[in-house]
């Protein structure tokens, strides 16, 4: 299936709109762009003030001034039970603040190569929505893949990389 006539796809008029809008914005610094939620923003700020190296060494000093913070009283009973919930909370915002950083990062990516196949008179529209299809499309996608692949090598198996001569 090749790329249809666009003009009368109200999807992709109502993504052009869209995209002329955000064009429009970033071209006028008097506009001010729509807001993400709140917690996408927090969790945004979070991803990115971990990011930075000074984040690990901060963390590096607190463990370290913790553990002689232990020494100095004696390892009192409540000592561990603080360091294991301080620990864990850290972990579960930190595994949110990934997660959330990373599928939008994702999101983004995806359309952008949505945008690519569109752009090319030749593409195969079926690739666009791939991340929805089935199982079995997805098998015979790749099949059809390593088909074109082995009809432009012009040979009948493909030998793998590792086992190349070098």
């Amino acid at each position: 299936m090749k790329n249809s006539n666009r003009d009368d796809d109200p999807v992709y008029a109502k993504g052009r709109e869209r995209l002329e809008r955000s064009r429009a914005m970033t071209r006028d610094e008097s506009v001010v762009p729509p807001q993400r939620h709140w917690s996408s923003r927090i969790l945004h700020r979070i991803g990115r003030v971990s990011e930075h190296a000074a984040a690990g060494s901060i963390a590096a000093a607190a463990i370290v001034a913790w553990v002689l913070f232990g020494i100095a009283s004696g390892f009192p009973s409540w000592w561990d039970n603080v360091l294991f919930v301080v620990s864990s909370s850290v972990t579960v915002v930190m595994v949110f603040a990934l997660q959330h950083t990373q599928a939008r990062q994702q999101a983004v990516t995806q359309r952008k190569l949505d945008e690519l196949l569109r752009a090319q008179p030749t593409a195969d529209d079926r690739l666009i929505a791939l991340e929805g299809a089935s199982d079995d499309e997805l098998v015979a996608l790749t099949d059809l893949s390593q088909a074109h692949r082995e009809r432009a090598l012009g040979t009948d198996t493909i030998h793998p990389i590792a086992d190349s001569p070098t």
